[in-house]
């Protein structure tokens, strides 16, 4: 039985991190878990490219975008929706999730998945940088750790 399991190896990749704009003093805190995290495991700083949109509805366009490219190993993509009074959460929230798994699904390049979705500041503090670690961090791992399981499913591909 073969047995396959990544580690987030970052050197000689290149990585693009995309970053909503809105909630701002949220998502700067993401982008620097993911920048820490890419830096620490071999990434080299001159080799990621952090590209700020708008809001998070804006994010799947430009992760589609970065993937097209073929310039980038992994995509990392972070933002953050706040429930407010009205529904906008919950459409913002479901079609930037579903343009950002159609962008995975139509790509052969890994995107880690840091969009918060949260009742509450609090809860979006909490999980960017607080109490509950920063989701920027464990995005831009599980983006190194697939680039490294799908170049050892396909060796000759390079990812």
């Amino acid at each position: 039985m073969a047995e396959f399991s990544g580690s987030p190896t970052g050197a000689g990749r290149r990585v693009a991190v995309i970053a909503s704009r809105f909630n701002e003093s949220i998502t700067r805190a993401l982008v620097d878990g993911a920048m820490d995290a890419l830096v620490r495991n071999g990434v080299g700083f001159d080799d990621i490219d952090v590209v700020w949109v708008p809001g998070a509805w804006e994010l799947p366009i430009a992760t589609r975008r970065a993937l097209a490219t073929e310039r980038y190993d992994a995509v990392v993509a972070l933002g953050a929706v706040i429930r407010g009074d009205t529904p906008h959460f919950d459409f913002v929230a479901r079609e930037a999730s579903r343009g950002l798994a159609g962008a995975v699904r139509d790509s052969d390049i890994p995107v880690g998945f840091g969009l918060l979705t949260c009742d509450t500041m609090e809860q979006a503090v909490a999980r960017a940088g607080g109490a509950h670690g920063n989701k920027g961090w464990d995005a831009a791992m599980a983006a190194l750790e697939m680039a490294d399981v799908l170049d050892q499913l396909d060796p000759g591909h390079e990812s």
